[in-house]
């Protein structure tokens, strides 16, 4: 295993344990997935350079794309959340309301 895929298991592991175990505030759920999808954007970065194929540049470029998305969405929920229930504490938020 070479250093490379090594760091990026490490940071997709530590990131999903991170969302596992420290849900306390939205912001942190946040970065946990924001840094998922850093993580599988680096890997999918350097997956043709290293099986040397010229033709899947396309791919890296629709991750950044859809964590780019999924970001926004996360801020949008964030704000919505903090001016209707006053914080961004999980354990606040009860999902039966509406």
């Amino acid at each position: 295993m070479t250093y490379l895929h090594l760091s990026f298991y490490s940071a997709f592991t530590l990131s999903g344990l991170g969302l596992a175990f420290h849900r306390t505030h939205l912001v942190s759920a946040l970065l946990c997935l924001e840094s998922m999808m850093l993580s599988l954007y680096v890997a999918l970065t350097m997956w043709p350079i290293q099986m040397q194929a010229p033709t899947f540049a396309l791919l890296p470029i629709l991750v950044l794309t859809f964590s780019a998305c999924e970001a926004s969405t996360g801020l949008a929920l964030l704000v919505a959340s903090t001016r209707t229930h006053g914080s961004d504490r999980l354990h606040n938020f009860n999902l039966l309301k509406c």
